[in-house]
């Protein structure tokens, strides 16, 4: 319990980086490229105070990964410029629908075989998905779905990395640092003579130093404790939230459709995780179990 917890705290701080980032843009407080560059250097600095209190600077970075700071500076960049064509439903259903599909594909690849109740339960979350945003809606413009496509993609690489995190809190911070500098650089450079206001600032930093920073290490502390495949579902969860998150902050209404899809979303979630899950290992011995 205290487990699913952690996790549900993890997917309301994702839900938050979405509602912040439509308030950021929606509102016309600032421009993407900035936005995203504050998100990653509010987000780096705070991780910096936090994680170098014991050890400085240079046991922070003594656990960096070029590989986990480029999906993060991608997915970050991807998922703020999508935002400019997408609607936040559509965006939200693309984004997690390429989450899913990378991270299930990761754990297959690992050699994970997900029991039956955890692909029903991906299912069903997928379906309620597409029961909110689906219907009725207009096709993506191609550039925006496939950026937000990109960033999903980038987010799922970046949380298979995150399972062999050995110091969530330090591996984060790092993951921040590294990003910083190019996401600072290309902001500004797309940017150029952009909008920003004290308003956009305070959202980009809130959405760096709050919801992505300290949300991104709970999430690099939880998933060591998660199958690939599980950690997968429990983010279908996220555009449900951030949808709630909009209609008290935004204003956007709440339908009958949105009842339906959170019920086939959060069984779908309980399915997986609380049901019969006899997943295997291939090319291991039965009789060994990983510590």
């Amino acid at each position: 319990m205290r487990l699913f917890l952690l996790v549900a705290l993890t997917m309301v701080a994702f839900a938050a980086n979405s509602v912040l980032t439509r308030m950021a843009l929606a509102w016309g407080e600032i421009d993407p490229g900035l936005f995203a560059a504050i998100r990653i250097a509010s987000g780096a600095a705070l991780l910096l105070v936090l994680a170098g209190q014991d050890g400085g600077v240079r046991r922070v970075m003594a656990h960096r990964s070029g590989q986990g700071a480029g999906a993060l500076l991608v997915y970050a960049l991807a998922f703020t410029f999508a935002y400019l064509s997408l609607d936040a439903g559509l965006g939200a259903l693309i984004l997690f629908g390429a989450v899913q599909l990378t991270m299930f594909a990761g754990a297959v690849l690992a050699g994970q075989v997900p029991g039956w109740p955890r692909w029903v339960g991906s299912a069903l979350g997928l379906a309620g998905l597409v029961v909110m945003f689906a219907p009725g809606a207009a096709a993506p413009p191609l550039a925006g779905a496939a950026l937000m496509a990109l960033a999903g993609i980038a987010w799922g690489l970046y949380s298979l990395r995150g399972a062999g995190a050995a110091d969530p809190l330090r591996a984060t911070a790092a993951n921040f640092v590294l990003a910083t500098p190019v996401a600072v650089a290309t902001g500004l450079l797309l940017s150029a003579g952009g909008t920003i206001t004290p308003t956009g600032v305070l959202l980009a930093v809130a959405s760096g130093a709050l919801a992505s920073g300290l949300g991104y290490s709970l999430w690099y502390a939880v998933l060591p404790r998660l199958e690939a495949s599980l950690a997968a579902v429990a983010q279908l969860t996220v555009p449900i939230i951030a949808l709630t998150g909009g209609a008290a902050i935004l204003g956007e209404p709440l339908t009958l459709r949105f009842a339906i899809a959170s019920v086939l979303v959060i069984g779908g979630v309980l399915l997986a995780t609380f049901g019969p899950n006899r997943q295997t290992q291939r090319n291991r011995a039965p009789t060994r179990t990983k510590s």
